[in-house]
């Protein structure tokens, strides 16, 4: 593994590992000391519930492995960047997606900047998915695991902070890393597996936002045509393609095609109105830096478990991007994220709004 612009502390080059506890960033530290880089733990502290017991149980990880820990607030930057934009988004008929905004803005944003803050300027995190900078540029790629492909999670990341980071559990797959927990001797050390959405554990996502803004009342649950089927507890408990919990029965099943924030009132349909051949786009980034020559033909995924679809990506009058699919796709989500992709490369995405 090559380390370009590193600063060298005690005569090796030095790391720094974002570690949580769990089995995927502990077994990062671990490869990292083994190739024989100094590699300092990063504990990311953004009010977890249960905070105190994480931070003991990375602790623990860290004295396993003698690496130094330091934890690093980021809770105001959290709840400013994440918590109230994963509220809004849903208060507002979205469905959000934490973990993309998180990582530009405090996994590679502010507790990068700690990092080099602390005299280290390369960072390391448990993520699947790898790093070219064998040419111009560097080049995010999916991980060799397409079960445990992350790639998706990362398409908003800047060159520049590509280029301060380690990604060691690109080419490996899940069980393999945990064969090398084992071999480490940090099997039993390690946590459980984090979730996706770190900070709804033990919790719901109405629950959440219940418990931290004030909620909308209750709407009605309406046909494409204005009939009224039922009543909802707020459009922040239901999603596009839902099926469950709707309470109306029919001789087929009844899904969410449309949350009107507007009119708080939830859309319900047939499977057959969620299919969409295309979509539109803001907020766009580009992993290079520069827009490629549009139209282009890419593959690209809705969401994190969509196994991606061809289409052609075009500018829009308006601004932003529309995407044309080259056969209709289920349950397009505003909210969510379309990302880009040319083979195993992320060239970039965008914010679905319609």
């Amino acid at each position: 593994m090559q380390a370009t612009g590193v600063i060298k502390l005690g005569g090796g080059e030095s790391v720094a590992v974002a570690m949580s506890g769990g089995v995927d960033s502990s077994v990062v530290a671990a490869i990292l000391k083994k190739q024989g880089y100094a590699v300092r733990g990063l504990f990311m502290a953004f009010g977890q519930p249960d905070l105190s017991a994480q931070i003991e149980r990375v602790e623990q990880v860290a004295a396993k492995l003698a690496v130094k820990l330091d934890v690093i607030d980021v809770e105001d930057v959290f709840r400013a960047k994440v918590l109230d934009y994963f509220s809004a988004a849903y208060l507002a008929g979205r469905t959000p997606n934490p973990c993309v905004v998180c990582n530009p803005n405090i996994k590679f944003g502010r507790l990068l900047t700690a990092a080099q803050e602390l005299g280290v300027e390369l960072m390391a995190t448990g993520h699947y998915a790898r790093l070219d900078q064998s040419g111009q540029g560097v080049r995010l790629l999916k991980g060799l695991d397409p079960k445990k492909d992350q790639s998706y999670f990362l398409h908003r990341l800047g060159q520049e902070q590509l280029a301060s980071l380690l990604f060691p559990l690109g080419g490996y797959t899940k069980e393999h890393v945990r064969e090398l927990a084992a071999e480490f001797g940090i099997a039993g050390v390690h946590g459980s597996e984090s979730q996706d959405v770190c900070f709804l554990q033990g919790t719901t996502v109405a629950a959440f936002i219940e418990e931290h803004v004030p909620t909308p009342a209750d709407g009605e649950i309406v046909r494409g045509d204005g009939t009224v089927l039922g009543h909802h507890h707020g459009i922040h408990r239901y999603t596009i393609g839902q099926r469950r919990g709707l309470g109306i029965p029919d001789a087929t099943p009844y899904y969410v095609v449309e949350l009107d924030a507007a009119n708080n009132r939830v859309v319900v349909g047939k499977d057959e109105e969620l299919w969409r051949d295309s979509l539109s786009l803001n907020k766009v980034t580009w992993l290079s830096g520069a827009s490629p020559a549009l139209p282009t033909r890419l593959m690209v995924k809705i969401r994190y478990s969509h196994a991606g679809a061809p289409a052609t990506i075009e500018a829009a009058e308006e601004g932003g991007l529309v995407v044309r699919f080259e056969t209709p796709q289920r349950a397009v989500a505003p909210g969510q994220f379309a990302v880009f992709y040319d083979d195993d490369e992320v060239v970039g995405g965008g914010e679905i709004v319609g």
